[in-house]
């Protein structure tokens, strides 16, 4: 960073010295990760200045907007719903949950066993490393599995500001009728937070920008359909990963300026690896920063991931929210319409994901899946069996993996990579 941003961090109560630790982490490993790929697009210039300001410059802008009066949201899932704090004057960000940190005190508040993705927001916070957290006003937890419910009572007396959100478990008219009971709820506790009531107007506007956001990243997708793959998956992933942290407006733009890059690149054949390059669909849990752990094992093993169908990927951003609402009621229901499509592994049954699976599969033109569990997250870890056996009844090769955010098992995991890219081969 060419600005220097101790003053603001001390501000925010971080632990400069462990924060000073943790970016130099940060930046030798997307260094060695990202800067090393050839044949890169020059639009992932964009997205390699925006890491380089993740804790600063970015930061800077909502301390700003803070400032002017903006209250700043901070969540850890895309169950919480943008367009809500939008149209109450409020700015949403992802909270940091991508990477092990003050793990031995992290312990003295949960179960070893805890999934690592708890267990690094913890982490985060009792480290004071993670700006993000600090610099918000409400931090929105949300019921999404048991690990989470139980934590959240641990992590709410240590922000002061936790707002938990409860979600349906069932695919059923009941379990709409809770999330849009609870998406009522989150605006009334948004608005008393911001002193601004959503109107249609604003709601309508919120969608309308949330909305574009999401169709630049479809048309990033969809354009890593063809052969050779125009993008890595590794900065795929990057720009679905940014897309928690930056503005909305300007990362839309950025996404499209990419786009029509790639289109060029398609037209003329030009790929991050030769045709014919195995392609891997990976399935499974998110990846928030700076988890890039397995994509850069796949990518560094002689495949190209051509999709991701995660939360940070195909799973966020697939649907739309209907805008053509009139009134409050109208806008809402459209709301909880669309975060109701969302198929976590929460859900029971969950055939809908399955689904989503082979049909990206196809779309894709994937050689095979890559089922990713981070270590102790029983939803998906318990759906990767019966994944597996579907995908492999309809002759698509599965490998599951199941890992967390060290690096001690990576050689273990190339190794059983490799293997899978061979038999993909044949």
């Amino acid at each position: 960073m060419g600005t220097d941003y101790t003053a603001m961090w001390k501000d925010l109560g971080l632990n400069l010295e462990s924060h000073d630790a943790l970016l130099g982490v940060l930046g030798n490993a997307y260094k060695d990760i990202f800067l090393t790929q050839k044949n890169r697009p020059e639009g992932m210039g964009y997205f390699d200045f925006v890491m380089s300001e993740v804790h600063g410059l970015r930061i800077k802008e909502l301390l700003d907007e803070k400032a002017q009066g903006r209250k700043i949201i901070g969540s850890y899932c895309v169950f919480v719903p943008e367009e809500i704090a939008l149209a109450a004057n409020a700015t949403l960000v992802g909270l940091c949950s991508g990477a092990d940190f003050a793990m031995e005190e992290v312990e003295r508040y949960l179960p070893r066993n805890t999934c690592a993705l708890i267990k690094s927001a913890f982490g985060f916070k009792l480290g004071q490393v993670c700006p993000y957290l600090e610099s918000a006003d409400m931090i929105v937890g949300e019921n999404t599995c048991d690990g989470k419910k139980k934590a959240y009572e641990s992590l709410g007396p240590l922000t002061g500001n936790l707002y938990v959100m409860d979600l349906p478990q069932t695919k059923s008219d009941r379990g709409k009728d809770l999330l849009r009971h609870e998406y009522d709820r989150f605006k009334t506790a948004v608005e008393a937070l911001t002193g601004v009531a959503v109107t249609p107007e604003s709601l309508k506007e919120a969608i309308k920008t949330v909305n574009a956001k999401r169709e630049a990243l479809h048309r990033l997708s969809l354009l890593r359909k063809t052969d050779p793959a125009p993008i890595s998956g590794l900065d795929a992933l990057l720009a679905n990963q940014v897309s928690f942290y930056d503005n909305p407006a300007r990362f839309t733009a950025s996404v499209h300026t990419i786009c029509d890059e790639l289109e060029k690149r398609i037209a003329g054949k030009q790929g991050v690896a030769p045709e014919k390059t195995p392609r891997i669909l990976l399935s499974g849990c998110p990846m928030a920063v700076p988890n890039w752990k397995l994509p850069w094992i796949i990518e560094t093993s002689g495949a190209v991931i051509v999709g991701e169908e995660s939360c940070v990927g195909e799973r966020g951003a697939r649907n739309l929210t209907d805008g053509s609402g009139t009134t409050m009621d109208e806008l809402m229901d459209a709301i909880a319409d669309r975060y109701f499509k969302v198929d976590c592994a929460i859900f029971t049954p969950n055939g809908d994901r399955l689904g989503h699976i082979t049909d990206m599969a196809e779309t894709y033109q994937a050689d095979g899946v890559i089922h990713y569990g981070l270590q102790f997250c029983q939803p998906y870890i318990m759906e990767s069996i019966p994944v597996e056996k579907a995908l492999e009844d309809r002759n698509i090769p599965c490998l599951r993996i199941e890992t967390d955010y060290g690096m001690e098992d990576a050689g273990q995991i190339k190794t059983r990579v490799e293997a899978f890219i061979e038999r993909i081969i044949g």
